[in-house]
């Protein structure tokens, strides 16, 4: 049995949501405001109220439209799915069929009919009437624990008659245990009282007591152990680590010790239907490598015998924790256009292999993409670098917009585009590519012209069938020019939609900035300092020329195109990066201006 369902109406950011959720791990992702805490406690309505009070709402926990003043009822949802003879017959009431036929358990939380200080009543029903209550056993058999965020685990890992750690003791202790832990415990306060230390200091109290109030009044007084019986043992019982006492350890061990230790107790409770563990930021306290370790070990939690399975519930604000989360755990909080939308990137249709291929790219990096308003995409490291200096240059900041900015490392797009659009994450996305045109050379053309390497093989698709290998010509544009773009940049542009839009210049973005008199002189600053011979000859060659094109074409054969030793594009795209920063004048390509500026403009409210 695991809730499968949460559909929350009118509670804080939140104006209609539907989360679903998988038995197991799920990982809910998001920005900051989105909503996050709202699922949180929409959870905690139906689960807590055996370790903690159940949420008290007020009217300011109402959703807040853009027109208009808050109204209405908060309403939670919750649907189980996934029960055996058992689970039914416990929430008999509560059952419904389900599309596939099978039973689901659905439970309602109302907050209504708020008071003279704006606090709701809370109503609680099954199934499908009002007047059908959900019960006190029904509540009981949902058991669940909520870890909040940037927790002291050592105080709740102290001893207390009701900490986790006694409960657990509780639960694994047997009729036979404890009374071997009784009389254990009996014969070693029996045996201390034996020693003469034990025996002077009760004697020297009894003694001064009994001078103080005299044979009439005094008491009996005993020196022996605190804990002499399995029950007062159980409200003292502490945690050591490495020999050190638990509050002299580190915050994020002790913070995955007490998680050990819930999900002990949790697991062994059989007195529960259902079991769930709400965990607020995990990653707090944890360095990244402990986070993947954490992650990996929640994701393989499977129930053994003698135990019962916990479903788990995490919020996160670590690209960390994402990217090693696997695709089927992930829940996305959105804001679009001042609504927040959720999004499970379980439901993409990938092509073949390109899943894959997405799960080894999502680094902590490109991860990013989870938590991000808005994300322009490029190609490689000199794009990363470029294209934040040439925003700044044409007077947006990219971070003070919410802009990810990530590299795919190549022409890898079509991995990771899926996640976007109108029905996907539904932000501001911007892909720049390289436009790459190329001229098929007709059978008996020579290259007369170029030198021999102009030409290259190529992969021409025609009309659906297996692409072919064709002798193909590189081609140097003009600026403006209307060209023929690339088989891979025509199948992004052919993904585009009213979210996702694709940029292109009319070769690469090298060449592009050298159509442009200011950026070809930036680019010869920037080339002076790694490579200062070939900036020189390389500024004489492009000074010979009389057209704009062909200056263009000269510099960016001598830097990327030369017989040997071609320019590293990284290095030289830190390089003028550098230079645009220092102040040198430098032409943005209207195409990257376009591309800053669609994921930049302002979102309708």
């Amino acid at each position: 049995m695991h809730l499968a369902e949460l559909n929350i109406t009118n509670f804080r950011k939140l104006r209609d949501a539907k989360l679903r959720f998988q038995a197991g791990l799920n990982v809910l992702v998001g920005a900051n405001n989105v909503g996050k805490s709202a699922v949180v406690d929409a959870l905690r309505a139906l689960l807590a109220g055996q370790e903690e009070p159940y949420p008290r709402l007020d009217v300011a926990d109402r959703h807040r439209p853009a027109e208009g003043e808050p109204e209405g009822d908060i309403d939670f949802h919750y649907v189980f799915r996934g029960l055996d003879r058992d689970d039914e017959a416990d929430f008999l009431a509560a059952l419904k069929a389900g599309g596939d036929g099978q039973m689901e358990i659905h439970i309602h939380v109302r907050y209504f009919d708020a008071d003279k200080t704006g606090r709701f009543r809370v109503k609680r029903w099954c199934g499908d009437h009002e007047d059908v209550p959900l019960l006190s056993d029904m509540m009981e058999n949902l058991r669940g624990v909520y870890l909040q965020p940037l927790r002291d685990a050592s105080q709740s890992l102290r001893p207390s008659r009701n900490s986790q750690l006694s409960r657990l003791l509780h639960l694994l202790t047997d009729d036979a245990g404890r009374d071997g832990i009784n009389a254990a415990l009996q014969k070693l306060d029996e045996e201390l009282k034996q020693h003469a230390p034990m025996i002077s200091t009760q004697s020297a109290i009894a003694t001064r007591h009994g001078d103080m109030l005299g044979e009439q009044l005094k008491q009996a007084l005993t020196v022996g152990l605190s804990a002499s019986d399995f029950q007062r043992l159980s409200s003292r019982l502490s945690l050591s680590v490495d020999q050190f006492e638990i509050e002299q350890n580190g915050l994020g061990f002790n913070n995955l010790i007490f998680m050990a230790v819930v999900l002990s107790e949790l697991a062994k409770n059989t007195d529960a239907t259902y079991r769930g563990l709400i965990v607020e930021e995990p990653e707090a306290h944890l360095h990244p490598q402990l986070q993947a370790v954490l992650l990996r070990y929640l994701a393989s939690l499977q129930a053994v015998a003698g135990e019962k399975p916990v479903q788990l519930f995490v919020t996160s604000h670590s690209p960390n924790f994402a990217s090693n989360a696997n695709l089927d755990c992930l829940a996305c909080l959105v804001e679009s256009e001042g609504h927040v939308e959720t999004f499970f990137p379980r439901d993409v249709t990938f092509e073949k292999g390109k899943r894959e291929k997405l799960e080894r790219y999502l680094d902590v990096t490109r991860a990013e993409i989870f938590f991000a308003r808005r994300v322009i995409f490029v190609e490689g490291a000199a794009e990363l670098m470029l294209i934040d200096a040439l925003a700044t240059l044409a007077g947006y900041d990219l971070r003070g917009h919410g802009v990810s900015l990530i590299s795919v490392e190549g022409l890898n797009f079509d991995s990771f585009l899926p996640l976007f659009g109108e029905n996907a994450l539904k932000i501001p996305v911007a892909l720049i590519t390289d436009a790459d045109p190329q001229r098929e050379l007709e059978e008996g053309e020579n290259d007369d012209d170029n030198d021999d390497d102009d030409a290259e093989d190529v992969a021409i698709e025609e009309d659906g069938v297996q692409p072919k290998r064709k002798r193909a010509k590189a081609v140097y544009p003009a600026l403006g020019e209307e060209i023929k773009v690339s088989a891979n940049t025509a199948k992004m542009k052919a993904l585009e939609d009213r979210y996702v839009k694709v940029f292109h210049g009319v070769k690469t973005l090298e060449y592009d900035l050298a159509l442009h008199a200011n950026a070809r002189e930036a680019m010869l600053t920037a080339l002076a300092d790694p490579h200062p011979k070939i900036a020189k000859s390389l500024r004489k060659i492009v000074d010979a020329e009389n057209d704009n094109t062909d200056k263009a074409r000269v510099l960016f054969r001598g830097m990327f195109e030369r017989s040997q030793n071609n320019v590293q594009k990284g290095r030289f795209g830190q390089a003028l990066a550098q230079v645009i920063s220092e102040g040198v004048v430098c032409d943005v390509p209207a195409y990257i201006k376009s591309a800053v500026e669609h994921v930049c403009k302002e979102e309708p409210h």
